[in-house]
């Protein structure tokens, strides 16, 4: 499956955010996508999404370039940095519903709800309390599964992990790494150490274009001086300087 990006554009007013952007990802890897606040990370999710409407250019869906069509916004699924949640259900009554709507679409409809929120470490005496009186940490564990336990061709992750304890967020990388073969998987993170740890492509979005970091930087002592280097607009010859 790809995911196709093509002459994207995206402006607010006069206000230019993407400019004709162009990018192919695929299924079977994990994406990080980086840069600075207020390059249009969260733009672009919202396009991918369907949440927003574009200027130009388009976003496909396929198989393979013969194959490319428009796609169902349920084909998405989208985590997003703040959390979006019925604030008057509990827990248990969010996720029992979730399921029941979502039947068709569901990883393993055998599981539980309340086994789905144990899992992400929400006991049952917490499972029964409004999500209103939930913390943002446990708040984000609930929409994160949302996304988890449905099978959609396409996952993105708007800034995950970062309010999540050290188990919570163990769990959760793992479970992230077990979706990957049957899915498209990209995450907007500032934590560089996360990226380098899940992810099999960097792209960088900078100056209204997305830039792909070359996978052999992923894993190096000098990927930080890369990224950097990429994201301050150094020429060539200063970022190799920054690799020396």
């Amino acid at each position: 499956m790809e995911l196709v990006v093509k002459d994207l554009t995206k402006a607010f007013n006069d206000q230019v955010v993407l400019d004709r952007v162009n990018y192919t990802f695929e299924s079977g890897k994990i994406y990080g996508l980086l840069g600075r606040n207020g390059a249009g990370k969260t733009t672009l999710f919202n396009c991918i999404a369907k949440d927003l409407t574009w200027n130009n250019g388009e976003i496909l869906m396929g198989e393979n370039e013969q194959d490319w069509h428009d796609y169902n916004p349920l084909d998405i699924s989208y985590v997003y940095a703040t959390p979006h949640l019925p604030s008057f259900l509990t827990g248990l009554e969010f996720i029992t519903y979730f399921m029941a709507v979502n039947r068709e679409r569901l990883r393993d409809p055998d599981i539980s709800a309340k086994a789905h929120l144990t899992q992400v470490g929400i006991d049952q005496k917490a499972q029964t309390r409004l999500l209103r009186d939930y913390s943002t940490g446990m708040q984000n564990k609930v929409q994160m599964l949302v996304s988890l336990i449905v099978n959609p061709p396409v996952l993105l992750l708007d800034e995950p992990l970062t309010s999540f304890d050290p188990v919570a967020a163990k769990q959760m990388k793992d479970f992230i790494l077990s979706l990957k073969k049957d899915a498209i998987i990209i995450f907007s993170t500032h934590i560089l150490e996360l990226a380098q740890e899940l992810c099999d492509e960097i792209v960088l979005l900078h100056d209204h274009q997305l830039q792909p970091v070359d996978s052999k930087h992923i894993h190096t002592s000098y990927f930080e001086a890369r990224v950097v280097s990429m994201l301050s607009d150094k020429t060539d010859s200063e970022a190799s300087a920054d690799e020396d």
